[in-house]
């Protein structure tokens, strides 16, 4: 749970992310940058830390943040689980991203599809870091396993926007048992 109650552990494991102000023991000012092809969006906003639940080795973080160009808005609810396994700890994610202005104009799938990939780099980094603590390492000397890159975050979307369509119209259906 050390590592959730450092959040300036946790945003060096967002890729794109930069914290900029420490304000307070929940409050924190940062900048969070993507690219979605052609289109680059750099956010300034606040996050806030709603819930520390040591005993539960839970965190609840809600961010705002409007763009530098003035092209939308974004804010987003994250829910942090670490658990125990016998290999170590398992860290779990689940966010709510409510987008507005150019970002929102990709749609619904190409959003989900960034958020997922940003969210599993951040799970990847978030554990590797926890992993080094666990072994008595520095976990800032053990870097992020990816980084946000324009390229690598499309391709990964457009990766999982195939599997979806794939999933959707190649997987025979299945019929709900005691359907007609």
């Amino acid at each position: 749970m050390a590592v959730l109650r450092d959040i300036p552990q946790v945003a060096a494991c967002l890729p794109g992310a930069e914290l900029t102000e420490v304000v307070d023991e929940d409050d924190y000012r940062g900048r969070v940058g993507v690219s979605l092809g052609p289109v680059k969006l750099r956010f300034n906003g606040i996050a806030h830390v709603t819930e520390r639940d040591a005993a539960a080795r839970r965190l609840v973080l809600d961010a705002q943040g409007a763009d530098e160009k003035g092209r939308g808005q974004a804010s987003l609810q994250v829910v942090a689980q670490l658990t125990a396994t016998s290999g170590g700890t398992r860290v779990s994610l689940d966010q709510d991203l409510d987008l507005s202005g150019a970002a929102a104009q990709y749609g619904r799938g190409m959003i989900a599809d960034v958020t997922s990939t940003l969210m599993g780099q951040f799970a990847a980094n978030m554990q590797r870091r926890i992993e080094a603590k666990e072994r008595g390492e520095d976990p800032d000397a053990v870097g992020n396993v990816t980084q946000v890159g324009g390229l690598a975050l499309g391709a990964q979307a457009a990766k999982l926007a195939l599997m979806r369509v794939f999933r959707r119209f190649f997987l025979p259906y299945q019929r709900p048992e005691g359907a007609l």
